[in-house]
């Protein structure tokens, strides 16, 4: 099983926690990795261009000569697709890029990013997480303890709006939930920063 060290908030080691090792000890699958970034990145996208097509450019409604007789090419508008100021063949319009992968290979995933930190020794896990008033201060002196100065995620067991505050205006942290721990999100920050707590309910869902 693997084992890390257990920290308090202070950044004194009090121990060190045993991670299951059907999530944390598991050989990082590559491919699956990719796939989830890929898949979480395309669902991020707003798929919110487009072009005007020839029924909804402006003009055109009359032909813009005779069919016959003119020694020119026959022409029905003025916003054919040849024209200048004419409509789009085929152009953007706006769509969902998202798609799904199957559940285990969800799971296969996040098991994947999860233990390519613990290879890395890039996993902290505190004893616990709380301020009494969000203090973006006393954040800033948890990661000096720690001796973080890089991209950082940190995962609580739940909602602490105090947390979540005092991390808001610090850059390159970023606060997340148990339930919302992603493969995006584990794999663009440097270092992975989880409560003991957090770890339980992981476990919990994932084993």
């Amino acid at each position: 099983m693997p084992k890390v060290a257990l920290f308090n908030q202070t950044g004194s080691q009090v121990g060190d926690i045993e991670l299951n090792e059907s999530i944390f000890g598991i050989e990082p699958n590559k491919h699956v990795l990719f796939e989830a970034v890929v898949m979480q990145r395309a669902s991020l996208r707003q798929g919110n261009h487009k072009v005007k097509g020839r029924s909804e450019v402006r003009g055109g409604g009359r032909k813009p000569w005779r069919q016959k007789g003119t020694g020119r090419a026959r022409q029905g508008s003025i916003r054919s697709p040849q024209w200048r100021g004419g409509g789009i063949v085929f152009g953007p319009t706006p769509r969902s890029y998202s798609y799904k992968l199957p559940k285990k290979v969800r799971r296969l995933a996040i098991k994947s990013a999860l233990s390519t930190k613990v290879v890395e020794e890039n996993i902290l896990v505190l004893e616990s997480l709380a301020f009494g008033a969000p203090k973006t201060k006393e954040f800033v002196t948890v990661l000096k303890g720690l001796s973080i100065d890089s991209k950082t995620l940190v995962v609580t067991d739940g909602l602490d709006e105090n947390v979540a505050l005092s991390a808001r205006n610090i850059p390159g942290v970023t606060v997340v939930t148990a339930e919302s721990i992603n493969v995006l999100d584990v794999l663009g920050h440097d270092k992975l920063v989880m409560t003991k707590a957090a770890v339980e309910k992981v476990e919990e869902v994932l084993a």
